[in-house]
């Protein structure tokens, strides 16, 4: 049995998103496995360019799996969507697809793994990316016609005043637990060296904020805390349930 499922729609967004988390509940020794939508074709090439539009896939494919080994995950499995090429002023969108195919195909990888918990994007996707708002969507779908026998549902990049980027949060899905990742911040570092063709990305924002250069590390170091928010079971906002034994160790 799996302890934890964490649903992705791209490769990085498990590192820059919930890298803390997944690196503090492998550190302690639970089974975490990954589920990955697309392969992250439609996303940047690196500056300079460290791929061709045509292999951007296999190249990030394989990122994604180094940044799994940094993070200490048993098993990255990719669902075969294709990931949109980002259009005019950044524009982003969600693969073509089928949401009741979809639907059934995310509580089917439930079924196979039994986890005993299943973490992805909330419910703003985050910063409104398309692809994360319809993965929580359809995976909070897939649960809910699970009971009685559903895994527990969470949603990462929870809100709190304290975060160090708030763009990345949800707005509507208020953290319920904070974790603390410092003791783990070197392997969420390792795991975003990984994602080379998406470098400068990560820091593009944040060096025209502070007129610097900013590398990769300096990023990642600048979210010491990350939020977790329980979607299913609903709770009152002070769950007793697996994630906070888990988390809180």
């Amino acid at each position: 049995m799996t302890d934890v499922l964490c649903i992705v729609a791209h490769p990085d967004d498990e590192t820059r998103l919930c890298g803390g988390v997944i690196a503090h509940l492998t550190g302690f020794g639970f089974q975490v496995r990954l589920l990955c939508l697309t392969r992250g074709e439609g996303g940047e090439l690196g500056e300079p360019p460290l791929a061709e539009r045509a292999n951007l896939g296999q190249m990030r494919q394989q990122e994604l799996r180094c940044a799994a080994r940094a993070l200490g995950i048993h098993s990255v499995t990719f669902m075969g969507y294709v990931d949109p090429a980002v259009g005019v002023n950044d524009e982003t969108s969600a693969p073509t697809h089928n949401p009741d195919e979809l639907t059934d195909q995310l509580a089917a990888q439930i079924r196979l793994h039994s986890p005993a918990a299943v973490l992805t994007h909330g419910s703003n996707g985050e910063y409104g990316h398309p692809a994360h708002r319809m993965l929580h969507r359809l995976t909070r779908r897939a649960v809910e016609a699970m009971e009685p026998k559903s895994p527990l549902l969470y949603s990462f990049s929870a809100h709190f005043p304290e975060h160090g980027y708030p763009r990345l949060t949800n707005r509507d899905d208020p953290a319920h637990l904070i974790v603390d990742v410092k003791p783990v911040l070197e392997h969420v570092i390792a795991a975003a060296e990984c994602h080379r063709t998406q470098h400068a990305l990560f820091v593009r924002r944040q060096k025209k904020r502070i007129g610097r250069e900013v590398t990769v590390a300096e990023i990642v170091r600048a979210t010491p805390l990350e939020g977790v928010h329980r979607q299913l079971p609903v709770t009152d906002g002070t769950p007793e349930d697996i994630f906070s034994r888990w988390l809180q160790k």
